[in-house]
């Protein structure tokens, strides 16, 4: 198949494109760059710098790729910021998607593939999570995701748009040349390593007088692989319908215990300071994946806390600046 994976110079987004293109499949790469790296997209993907808001830059990328399938890990990610901005996130996420899936649908390509999230959840009624409990976003970057949802089901009624929409909790880890890089970094593992790497004096924690053993928030943490192969199988699924799945581990881990695994991990002492709650961040997102693995066959490979964090730990280790300093950690 011929796939667009618009935000395929990101974190997760290039693990998929490698998958893809392992797989058999031409990709092609949309991204903007504003958070991507072009050291992140495989050698036989072609990348195209574009935004999913620009109807005439994406209306010339569809009339000459002649797509199949679109997976979209495009928009902004940081809950936290997105109190801050919510009308930024709006912009982004819901307006870009709209111009996208306009397009799609005028040039006859109808299978998509999208990156949603636990967010939509907000609180949830009971954990394990499962994918029939209401959608109660608690921040706009969370809302972005359940009204994109939304609409999707009217793309898919109207026009005939088949989609996944994929509520994946905490993505982590890493593979052996492709890892987490963001800037600024607001995701817990790489925190913690950059702390690992005296890159940090110590770990914010935010909140720790939750209602949970330890008094921290808990998280499903799911392996970028383990996420990228459920894109693959999701885009399959298109070809018979619609559908919306969690794909999580189904246990979780508190704050504390991922950095207890990154102290055993690294032999790092990793301080940690106390800092207030941050708005937006519910007290425990641990997913039901029995409907991805009933349905789609996905079945999560790498599981254990102290293996994904090691393999994000070994990326860190050869890339202690991101992409752009991994000539200086091979040394």
């Amino acid at each position: 198949m011929r796939v667009l994976v618009v935000g395929g110079a990101g974190y997760i987004g290039s693990v998929t494109v490698s998958e893809l293109l392992e797989s058999g499949h031409e990709v092609t790469v949309f991204d903007n760059m504003s958070t991507g790296h072009r050291e992140a997209v495989p050698a036989k993907a072609q990348l195209v710098s574009g935004d999913v808001r620009d109807e005439a830059a994406l209306a010339q990328l569809f009339s000459s790729a002649k797509l199949d399938a679109v997976i979209y890990y495009g928009g902004l990610i940081a809950a936290g910021e997105s109190m801050q901005k919510p009308g930024l996130y709006f912009d982004h996420n819901v307006s870009g998607v709209i111009t996208l899936l306009n397009t799609m649908v005028a040039h006859g390509v109808l299978r998509f593939v999208f990156s949603s999230s636990a967010a939509v959840y907000g609180e949830p009624e009971a954990v394990p999570i499962t994918e029939d409990q209401p959608l109660r976003p608690v921040n706009p970057y969370g809302e972005t995701k359940a009204a994109i949802e939304r609409l999707l089901r009217w793309y898919d009624s109207q026009c005939g748009l088949r989609h996944v929409s994929l509520r994946y909790f905490n993505a982590a880890g890493a593979t052996a040349n492709l890892g987490e890089d963001h800037s600024p970094e607001t995701h817990l593992i790489p925190i913690v390593l950059q702390v690992a790497l005296g890159q940090r004096e110590y770990v914010p924690l935010f909140g720790s007088d939750y209602p949970t053993p330890d008094g921290t928030c808990i998280r499903d943490y799911v392996h970028v692989s383990d996420l990228a192969e459920a894109h693959l199988l999701a885009m399959q699924r298109c070809k018979v319908g619609s559908g919306v799945y969690n794909l999580g581990v189904g246990h979780g881990f508190s704050n504390l215990e991922v950095i207890e695994a990154a102290r055993r991990v690294t032999g790092h002492p990793i301080p940690v300071r106390n800092e207030a709650r941050r708005a937006g961040d519910p007290v425990a997102l641990v997913a039901s994946a029995e409907k991805a693995k009933a349905e789609l066959g996905w079945r999560p490979k790498i599981t254990a806390l102290e293996e994904i964090v090691a393999s994000a730990w070994r990326w860190h280790r050869s890339h202690p600046h991101g992409y752009s300093g991994a000539e200086e950690g091979r040394r």
